[in-house]
């Protein structure tokens, strides 16, 4: 079992930069792909970027791909996407996401989803 839980959410003028922490309890942390996934208004929940339980490989999405970079620190059992260049086509729920297997985007990204974090609001105004 992985418990997940976001900070850093908050309200953000466009142009700046948060970061998002996600801190995940369990013994299985560091053989679980992890990664963001958001949900806008009215809008269904897309994915945002993964990061490989071994930390080798990275996937974003297109339309955050140069401007968010998510990391993981294994010993602090943390992910972390650090956003910048925030526009409010940002603005969403984020929730951070596990998935056991093998390592690898690929397989994140195909899912299933093994484990949600409750989700963080980050609001980009204009």
């Amino acid at each position: 079992q992985v418990q997940l839980v976001e900070s850093g959410g908050g309200l953000v003028q466009a142009g700046g930069s948060l970061r998002l922490s996600c801190a995940a309890s369990g013994r299985t942390f560091s053989s679980t792909n992890m990664g963001w996934l958001r949900q806008a208004p009215g809008k269904e929940r897309e994915f945002v970027a993964a990061i490989s339980w071994k930390g080798g490989s990275t996937a974003y999405a297109d339309s955050v791909k140069g401007r968010f970079t998510i990391s993981r620190d294994n010993a602090k059992n943390t992910v972390y996407l650090q956003m910048n260049s925030l526009e409010p086509e940002d603005t969403a729920v984020y929730y951070c996401a596990a998935q056991s297997g093998p390592s690898g985007t690929y397989y994140f990204r195909r899912g299933p989803i093994d484990y949600w974090g409750q989700g963080t609001r980050v609001t980009v105004s204009s």
